[in-house]
């Protein structure tokens, strides 16, 4: 992910920011960002943020990856403990 930002420093000021999903493994996406930068342009990386485990329960629910269980013996008995 990066973002853009433009500004023209004349009479006016205009501000405009854009988001852009970029892949810089690739010789296209090192060449943009090389012109991007050649340009002037303040770019700013963004790393996706990784999501917690409380924040991933309900696509695990969702994704039937959840098991219920009616007391903590009949858990352990099925993970072999």
């Amino acid at each position: 992910m990066l973002y853009l930002c433009c500004v023209k420093r004349k009479n006016d000021t205009i501000m405009a920011t854009y988001t852009i999903t970029l892949n810089e493994r690739t010789a296209k996406g090192k060449a943009l960002m090389e012109y991007l930068q050649a340009l002037g342009v303040l770019v700013k990386k963004v790393s996706p943020k990784a999501k917690s485990s409380y924040q991933r329960s309900p696509e695990d629910k969702l994704a039937g990856r959840v098991e219920k269980f009616s007391s903590s013996e009949e858990m352990f008995k099925s993970l072999g403990i």
